[in-house]
């Protein structure tokens, strides 16, 4: 059963929603049976950060409000993130630009570490302070997901999957996807938000019940066709 997940490496909800799923696929009882996809979705693709601004101007700014304001929501941002186990650290996040960054993610797909990637890069603009948009800092992280460094270097030097990125982002303007995190179950159920994890334990369990049937017939056929090596001797 497939979970197709829109969000973007600067959204700390998205960060958030990632542990609250995680959570409920922990209470799943079948998660061997669960493929997590994660897919590109830029909340600001023409962002150009001015080098030294710090979040809570620019927050101010982007909403038309005073940097006391941007303060106490980023405030309660990193409680609502401690409840889950993570340590926001807004006073040393570097505002930045997210294409490069998905774009390493979906490099790192091909090598089966999508969702390692995305934790990666989560931990490092949110927790670490750490600047996604210096190159350095994505070839090391690139180093710490065991990417072929060759790969992460041309990644860095071309445009390669920034196709990819905006086919994601096309599929998301088509179903109506208007903030992240955006999680689809199964081509059938959508939640937006980072939901409690009851919220998406049931989400989970509604899928499952109804993915089922279609699950055991395929294990069935499975079975048939493994009575013999060509499938003639059953």
């Amino acid at each position: 059963m497939k979970i197709e997940i829109w969000s973007d490496i600067l959204c700390p909800f998205c960060y958030i929603g990632k542990r609250r799923l995680e959570s409920a696929l922990a209470a799943f009882g079948h998660t061997d049976a669960i493929d997590v996809q994660w897919r590109s979705f830029e909340l600001d693709p023409q962002a150009d950060p001015t080098p030294g601004e710090n979040q809570y101007v620019r927050l101010a700014r982007k909403y038309g409000n005073t940097e006391e304001w941007a303060h106490q929501m980023s405030a309660n941002m990193t409680q609502m993130a401690a409840e889950e186990g993570l340590a926001f650290d807004f006073d040393k996040l570097v505002p930045a630009n997210s294409l490069d960054a998905h774009r390493l993610v979906h490099l790192a797909a091909r090598h089966g570490r999508q969702d390692a990637a995305k934790e990666r890069l989560f931990k490092a603009y949110l927790e670490e302070g750490l600047d996604i948009n210096d190159p350095a800092v994505l070839t090391r992280l690139g180093a710490d997901l065991e990417l072929p460094a060759a790969e992460v270097t041309a990644l860095l030097a071309s445009r390669e999957f920034e196709q990819q990125v905006r086919q994601d982002e096309y599929e998301a303007q088509q179903i109506g996807v208007r903030g992240v995190p955006y999680f689809v179950f199964d081509n059938k159920y959508a939640v937006s938000g980072a939901q409690p994890a009851a919220l998406f334990q049931e989400v989970l369990e509604k899928a499952w019940s109804e993915a089922k049937p279609r699950f055991e017939e395929v294990a069935g056929a499975t079975d048939g066709a493994a009575c013999g090596l060509d499938g003639s001797a059953c």
